[in-house]
């Protein structure tokens, strides 16, 4: 099960690299089609974040049960 959390972690961030790529191939054609890529980037990274707090957290209470 941890393993499976670690690749949605990185999976979510990958997510995030290709959005930031976008932002910076569209920006000089039309600003406004990045919004979305811009939204996607804060919410995948944010989404990382999250589920690496959530993991730390998962495997440190098994580690206190064993």
């Amino acid at each position: 099960m941890i393993k499976i959390l670690r690749y949605t972690e990185y999976l979510y961030l990958a997510v995030a690299v290709v959005s930031i790529y976008k932002i910076a191939t569209l920006w000089a054609i039309d600003p406004k089609e990045t919004y979305i890529f811009m939204f996607f980037a804060v919410v995948s990274i944010a989404m990382f974040l999250f589920r690496r707090k959530y993991r730390k957290r998962f495997e440190q209470r098994k580690k206190g049960n064993q």
